[in-house]
């Protein structure tokens, strides 16, 4: 098939692209904004390039999650339900895709995307020190893990910035916390998505694991940079991402009718 003949210098481009999504994805999410229109310029199927994109994810998410657990930022033993319930939300989420139409979805994604990015804006100081805790236990683990485990498995798009946010409005954890604990459920909802995409034998190996290679180092570099640089670091990046997310979700939806008032406003 075509899209297994790709050549060195293509594989190459996706490799530095995963590496650079890796990066920006252990900081802020939003790395699939490289990787998925990557995938489809290089020719693969839609279907094949969101099964690879989840592949290579899993790899950048377990890359950043195993360095903030080997630092001390992340305990598992305490996020033990919270993963347990990430993986059954993202797994019914990939289920639920193959029978339902995303599109509501689709539409209001920007405007909750750009929220984050607002929220953390006109917030300068939120997440710049541990809060007082709001939600614990089985009731955040239903609505950080569940909820948006579920989400990242119907969708994706934003789903890191999701998990920070739970963390730091309800858990009380400070940016860099929130961030480290937030890579360890967006791995989890990765690998529960990627599972069934296994199965359904849509994931391009050869590409893939090109691309998870990348995403190992980028994601390790940027883990490092979220302990290092924290907060100053991470509010800007989120910021940045969602607009940037926001806009592409816009032009994806609305990009002809976008165009065609653009060009009738010219002429």
């Amino acid at each position: 098939m075509e899209w297994l003949t790709l050549s060195p210098l293509i594989l190459l481009v996706l490799f530095l692209v995963a590496l650079l999504a890796g990066f920006i994805d252990a900081i802020a999410g939003g790395g699939g904004l490289l990787t998925v229109p990557a995938l489809l310029a290089a020719g693969l199927p839609p279907a094949q390039a969101l099964a690879t994109n989840k592949l290579q994810g899993v790899g950048g998410a377990f890359s950043s999650s195993l360095y903030f657990v080997r630092r001390k930022a992340v305990d598992l033993n305490d996020q033990k339900l919270n993963i347990a319930l990430t993986l059954v939300g993202s797994m019914a989420g990939a289920i639920l895709i193959q029978h339902l139409d995303a599109g509501l979805l689709r539409q209001a994604l920007p405007l909750l995307v750009i929220g984050i990015g607002v929220y953390f804006l006109v917030m300068p100081r939120i997440g710049e020190e541990d809060r007082q805790n709001r939600l614990g236990g089985l009731g955040f683990a239903l609505i950080a893990g569940g909820g948006v485990g579920f989400y990242d498995g119907f969708f994706g798009p934003g789903a890191g910035s999701f998990y920070a946010l739970a963390y730091v409005t309800l858990s009380g954890f400070n940016l860099a916390k929130s961030t480290a604990h937030a890579k360890v459920l967006n791995f989890t909802s990765n690998l529960g998505g990627l599972l069934l995409f296994i199965l359904s034998g849509k994931v391009v190996w050869v590409v893939g694991l090109v691309m998870l290679a990348g995403q190992i180092i980028g994601a390790r570099i940027g883990a490092r940079m979220v302990l290092e640089k924290g907060q100053r670091l991470i509010r800007p990046m989120i910021v940045i991402v969602s607009l940037v997310m926001s806009i592409k979700l816009v032009y994806d939806n609305h990009g002809a009718a976008i165009s065609h008032w653009f060009y009738t406003f010219l002429a």
